[in-house]
């Protein structure tokens, strides 16, 4: 089941000897909780083991004569993947592949400047610019150009919006990570009453410890058979 952030708090009033609101209230705890929570998710989106992945074929297109892509959302972080829902033998976009790419890339440029090809047996080019959430949505250039809209199965990492979250929430963090949000908890929340206002030291070795032992028990999510990595040039072997 998971853990509600007002539990975390809970276990962490305990440590500070205050079960009751009385120096830290409730609010001041919470937000503390969800500075820790993002602390832990950049790490965990890096293990690339798909823990926050989100699928998208309604929204995302490939519009006609148009160099970039429309609906992307707002939410974006990681893209993960990027290709046409009707892609299949016999689909409007068999054998249409979309490519990552440098927006300097000779190819890039080359195909930026050719004319548009209809979207089935062949390589498109993206690259990805601007900020990104949770800012705004990147941008995310396409060459060459298009005769014919393709609608998009879009695959990407959001951002964790922390910012909304309340004592009634679930964790939104995989892996049994109570004991390493307790430990932030209480580190940051000492800094209150620290002379130099830093986070005691001995809970933030406490939370780097739990932190470590999370990452490692979410690095792999599949036993069934070995990872193994591709070699070079493996796609071309006889």
């Amino acid at each position: 089941m998971a853990t509600l952030i007002s539990a975390i708090e809970t276990q962490a009033r305990r440590h500070l000897i205050e079960t009751t609101a009385s120096y830290w209230s409730s609010a001041e705890l919470v937000d503390i909780i969800g500075k820790g929570i993002l602390d832990l998710w950049r790490p965990i989106v890096d293990l690339k083991q798909e823990y926050y992945l989100t699928v998208d074929t309604t929204n995302v297109t490939l519009a006609a004569n148009t160099a970039t892509l429309t609906g992307v959302p707002s939410s974006v972080h990681k893209v993960y993947l990027i290709e046409p829902v009707n892609n299949t033998s016999s689909g409007a976009n068999k054998n249409l592949h979309f490519e990552p790419m440098e927006y300097n890339n000779p190819r890039f440029r080359s195909a930026r400047a050719s004319a548009n090809i209809d979207p089935s047996n062949a390589v498109l080019y993206y690259a990805i610019t601007g900020q990104g959430a949770p800012v705004a949505a990147p941008t995310i250039h396409i060459a060459p150009k298009v005769t014919s809209a393709v609608t998009l199965r879009f695959c990407y990492v959001p951002v964790l919006a922390t910012t909304d979250l309340e004592a009634a929430d679930n964790v939104p963090i995989p892996g049994e990570a109570d004991n390493a949000l307790i430990a932030w908890t209480v580190a940051y929340a000492r800094a209150k009453e620290r002379e130099n206002r830093g986070p005691d030291p001995e809970w933030i070795s406490v939370y780097g410890t739990e932190k470590q032992h999370l990452l490692m028990s979410l690095g792999l999510r599949q036993y069934q058979e070995p990872e193994y990595v591709s070699a070079l040039f493996e796609d071309y072997w006889a």
